[in-house]
C-alpha cells in the first residue's frame, strides 16, 4: 500500500513524502521519524518558512488598494462604471474584518472589453504571486465542464473543489470564465457557499471572493452605450444605476447566460452586476500604445492607428463602438510593426 503525507504548516505544504507501508515497515518508521524531526525544526523556525513558500498570510496575501487605483487608472481604458465598481466593492470587502458573505461579483460586456484583464488585477493586487498563486483558482466553462451529460460529476467535483481550498485558506479566489457557456444549473450547485452563513460543515466562506464573467447582458449594455450617444451625451454620463436592474434581469432569463433562473441572482447573493461598456476608437488607440510598450517598441501612433482603422465598428456608418474591443490587438500588432 503506497502511503502519501503532507506536512502543512499555517496554510503551508512545507514536504510531501510517500512510503510504501507493510511491505518496507523500517522506511515507514523512518519516514515518521523523519517527519516528527521535521515538524519539530518547522514549528522553530516556521517564521523563515513563510518567505520561501507561498502560505495563507499577511506576508502573501495582502489587499493594496493604492495599486489596484493605480492599476484601473492606468490600464483600464473606457470603463470608468466597472472602475469605480470593482475598487469600492474590493476595497470596502478587503477591509472588512468580519464580512457577512464571501464578495461575489459578475462582470459583463462584449468580448475584448476588460473583464479578464480586471479580474487579473485585483488578483495581483490581493497575492504575491497574482493568478499564479495556489490560492487563486481560474474554472473555464469549455475546458472544465464541457460535456452537459456530466454535470452531476461537475458539480460534486466543483463543490468538493471549493470546500477544501477554502478550508486550507479561507482567503480564496475563485474566477469562472465563460458563463455564458456554463450549463444552465451548475453554477447553482455552490449557492451554499455564497451565502449568508457562518460556517458550513465547520468552514467559513465569508472571506472569499467569486468573480463571474461572461458575455452575456452584453446587448443591454451596448443599447444603453448607444441610447446615449444617440442622444448627445458623453459616455462618462452612464451610471450603474442606468444598467445593473436590467443587466441582472437579462441575464436571470437569459438561457445561454450560465445564470437562467439561477437561485445566485434570485436570492440576491451577486453583490454587484459590473458593466462593461463597448470600447471606442480612441480606446483601441490606448490599448495599441500600450501594447506596444509590452512588446518592447516605442510607442507609434500613426502605426496603432492604421492598425485601428482596419479593425471593425459600429454602427456601421458612424463606427462609433469597436466590434473586438482590444482582444486581438495583440496579434493585430504584429501585422503593422
Amino acid at each position: 500500500m503506497r502511503l502519501t503525507c503532507r506536512l502543512l504548516v499555517a496554510g503551508c505544504v512545507c514536504w510531501s513524502w510517500s512510503v510504501t507501508a507493510g511491505i518496507e515497515p523500517i522506511s515507514t518508521s523512518i519516514a515518521v521519524g523523519m517527519a516528527a524531526a521535521l515538524t519539530g525544526f518547522l514549528a522553530r523556525y516556521q517564521h523563515l518558512l513563510y518567505y520561501f513558500q507561498e502560505c495563507c498570510r499577511p506576508e502573501w496575501i495582502s489587499y493594496n488598494k493604492t495599486g489596484l487605483k493605480n492599476d484601473l487608472d492606468k490600464k483600464l481604458y473606457g470603463q470608468h462604471v466597472a472602475h469605480q465598481v470593482i475598487l469600492k466593492a474590493v476595497t470596502g470587502f478587503m477591509n472588512n474584518e468580519n464580512p457577512k458573505k464571501p464578495l461575489v461579483l459578475s462582470l459583463h460586456g462584449w468580448t475584448g472589453t476588460g473583464k479578464n484583464f480586471v479580474s487579473q488585477l485585483i488578483a495581483e493586487n490581493i497575492y504575491q504571486k497574482g493568478m499564479k498563486s495556489n490560492f487563486v483558482h481560474l474554472f473555464t466553462a469549455t475546458a472544465h465542464f464541457p460535456h452537459e451529460a456530466h454535470i452531476d460529476k461537475y458539480k460534486t467535483h466543483l463543490q468538493e473543489w471549493i470546500r477544501g481550498n477554502v478550508s486550507i485558506c479561507p482567503r480564496s479566489m475563485f474566477i469562472f470564465d465563460e458563463m455564458d457557456k456554463m450549463h444552465p444549473g451548475l453554477i447553482d450547485s455552490i449557492k451554499p457557499y455564497l451565502d449568508f452563513y457562518d460556517n458550513l460543515n465547520g468552514v467559513s466562506y465569508r472571506q472569499a471572493i467569486f468573480i463571474f464573467l461572461s458575455n452575456s447582458g452584453g446587448e443591454k449594455i451596448v443599447e444603453v452605450a448607444l441610447d446615449f450617444w444617440k442622444e448627445g451625451k458623453e459616455r462618462e454620463e452612464i451610471n450603474l444605476k442606468d444598467l445593473e436592474v436590467a443587466l441582472s434581469l437579462s441575464v436571470f432569463n437569459n438561457k445561454n447566460s450560465g445564470f437562467w433562473h439561477t437561485s445566485l441572482i434570485d436570492k440576491n447573493l451577486v453583490d454587484f452586476f459590473v458593466p462593461f461598456l463597448p470600447l471606442e476608437y480612441k480606446h483601441v488607440i490606448q490599448c495599441g500604445l500600450a501594447e506596444m510598450v509590452s512588446k518592447g517598441h516605442a510607442p507609434d501612433k500613426e502605426v496603432v492607428e492604421t492598425m485601428a482603422r482596419d479593425l471593425n465598428y459600429f454602427p456601421k456608418e458612424e463606427r462609433v463602438f469597436s466590434m473586438q474591443g482590444c482582444k486581438v490587438i495583440p496579434a493585430r500588432l504584429d501585422f503593422y510593426v
